[in-house]
């Protein structure tokens, strides 16, 4: 099969071996696959959890028919139409755990639609209701809020029951944008004051649920945007790995700050964050209530461009590679 492989001299449309399922696996004929900003980390030879390094091969998520199934697998059987969360997406085949698959939904739904969706709906489903303990009526922040992940962050707590959703960007036009994705208010957090607008918007409180994917440099401003007894959910660091730290403050507000990621989970966590998440939203996005804009699509071939167009960062919503 064709791959987009990580080498020696870049990200490489090559000839990789085609795998097989074993237990609970479903093998994927690939139709389309969406980036993701770990997949810059792994396209420069960087590891990702248990993935990385020369010969890897790129792509956290995917969709397209079921081609095979493992000897254990109960749901899907070959010829189904799935989206996936799988490490290796940008091939003409992928493998997967079977717990991470969802069934696209007959709902003239497209290939390249549904392979936005497998990451941002576990990711934020679980940062939200999972890991936020997000209770209807309570307010939220999405940092880094014009990623494919922010934007349908944004939704899922409008359809969770926010009364208040802000969301950051420090793009102007992306910014402005914002709204047609369920946010109420925007935030630019270049400016220094940006933790008075949040607290502007909540009645003076402070916001009950951030869910952080800059860190960085914005840590210390979380928790003055935050409320008392707030909680901040770490889910990436597009600001940095590491920044100041106000223990004091953070002792003062009583603040639950939880770090998330799935590259420590076992198969059966990620199953659950899975079933969670398609519980509560799947009636939903069968409805087109959740969405995601496609920026751009690239052929598989051309995967190495992709990439660089997401490192550009000039884009909104989803870059998808279609195959």
């Amino acid at each position: 099969m064709k791959a987009a492989v990580v080498t020696d001299k870049g990200v490489q449309y090559t000839d990789a071996p085609k795998p097989a399922p074993k237990g609970n696996e479903i093998l994927i004929k690939v139709k389309a696959a969406s980036l993701n900003r770990a997949d810059l980390a792994v396209a420069s030879g960087h590891a990702h959890g248990r993935i990385g390094g020369p010969g890897t091969i790129v792509g956290l998520e995917c969709a397209g028919e079921v081609e095979a199934v493992g000897p254990d697998v109960k749901d899907f059987k070959p010829g189904d139409r799935v989206m996936s969360s799988a490490a290796g997406g940008f091939a003409e085949y992928a493998l997967t755990d079977a717990g991470r698959a969802h069934k696209i939904p007959a709902n003239n739904m497209s290939y390249e639609q549904a392979a936005c969706m497998p990451v941002a709906v576990q990711t934020m489903h679980n940062a939200l209701v999972g890991a936020g303990r997000l209770k209807k009526g309570e307010t939220v922040l999405i940092q880094g809020a014009s990623s494919g992940v922010g934007l349908l962050g944004m939704q899922i707590a409008k359809l969770m029951g926010a009364s208040v959703v802000l969301g950051s960007s420090t793009n102007d036009a992306r910014r402005a944008r914002l709204g047609e994705f369920g946010c109420d208010v925007a935030i630019d957090t270049r400016d220094p004051k940006w933790p008075d607008k949040v607290k502007e918007a909540t009645g003076g409180k402070g916001v009950d649920l951030i869910v952080d994917q800059v860190s960085g440099g914005v840590m210390n401003q979380n928790m003055e945007a935050a409320a008392i007894l707030g909680r901040i959910v770490n889910v990436g660091r597009l600001g940095g790995m590491k920044g100041e730290f106000n223990f004091d403050l953070h002792a003062l507000k009583r603040i639950d700050y939880i770090g998330v990621t799935f590259r420590t989970r076992s198969a059966e966590e990620v199953r659950d964050i899975v079933q969670a998440a398609r519980k509560d939203l799947w009636t939903a996005i069968e409805e087109g209530k959740l969405s995601l804009p496609i920026d751009k699509t690239f052929p598989l071939s051309e995967a190495a461009a992709a990439l660089a167009h997401m490192k550009a960062n000039a884009h909104f919503g989803k870059i998808v590679l279609v195959v």
